[in-house]
């Protein structure tokens, strides 16, 4: 490729590219935070449930004390109430009556505990009835969060794709075609996302001695933002070449012994005063070769 036409790529660009990667930081970012989210809200939902069903556990077993102890002492009433009339049957006059009068009190208490009893039954399933539908209301809530972080990333992610979608593949200076192109530190950020390469962030000064970046070095040569170009020194694996003349989101590109056949790639969006500033890709596997 030649360099006119480096240098006509960013204009037929315009604006739809950098707009597009505009919103890609914020994107992922929120990607992050709605997965947090989703985490907290699971982790949350767990947590009262756990307390929710321990609670109801115990108040029925409280319920089934309770009314286990009221019906013994509703037997108990019975079985007095029957040795009550037996003996006001087998009684005469005024010993009848005073047998009676006790065995009517004793079947007006009796009704009294029995009404008690189930006002206390009845209470205790109203209580576990509004205590599941609070947690039935909680998780109806947690599914429609946990629904809407689903649909954001999934959004998030379309965005995303979109964007890498967007950017370009080039032929870099050795005439190899290269990865994607990031021209901004937005773009860049899709690549990172994306995963297929390591990217380092370059900000390059002129200096004496070369920097390091990554398992290579650079020193700047030269810079004439007034055309968009820079030289640069490469030294890797005890080397040293230089990147003579280059423009700005060119793929410069050279070979290292932990690079294999796929090349790294320097690739500069921005060129100052004695400055440069852009990042360097190299092969996700080369740290293992």
């Amino acid at each position: 490729m030649s360099i006119s036409s480096y240098e006509q790529a960013p204009q037929r660009s315009g604006l739809a590219i950098p707009l597009l990667a505009g919103g890609l930081i914020a994107l992922a970012a929120a990607n992050i935070y709605l997965y947090v989210q989703l985490d907290h809200l699971q982790t949350d939902t767990a947590q009262k449930m756990e307390k929710l069903t321990a609670a109801v556990a115990g108040l029925r077993d409280a319920s089934s004390v309770s009314t286990a102890a009221q019906q013994r002492h509703i037997d108990a009433l019975k079985e007095e109430l029957g040795a009550a009339n037996a003996q006001a049957r087998s009684m005469t006059s005024q010993a009848k009556v005073e047998a009676q009068a006790h065995a009517d009190q004793l079947a007006r208490q009796l009704q009294a505990e029995e009404a008690k009893m189930q006002q206390q039954v009845t209470g205790q399933i109203t209580e576990v009835n509004q205590s599941v539908t609070a947690a039935n209301a909680k998780i109806a809530d947690v599914s429609t969060d946990v629904g809407a972080v689903k649909s954001q990333a999934a959004m998030t992610q379309s965005q995303l794709e979109k964007t890498i979608a967007d950017l370009k593949s080039v032929t870099g200076d050795l005439g190899v075609q290269s990865g994607l192109i990031a021209t901004n530190g937005n773009e860049l950020q899709a690549l990172r996302l994306k995963g297929e390469r390591n990217y380092f962030d370059i900000k390059l000064g002129k200096t004496k001695q070369p920097v390091r970046f990554a398992d290579v070095s650079l020193m700047l040569e030269s810079a004439d933002p007034k055309h968009n170009r820079y030289t640069v020194v490469v030294m890797a694996d005890d080397k040293k070449s230089e990147k003579k003349d280059k423009s700005v989101n060119e793929p410069v590109q050279f070979y290292t012994s932990k690079s294999g056949h796929t090349p790294y790639e320097l690739v500069i969006n921005q060129v100052g005063k004695n400055q440069i500033v852009g990042y360097l890709a190299t092969p996700k596997d080369a740290s293992s070769r």
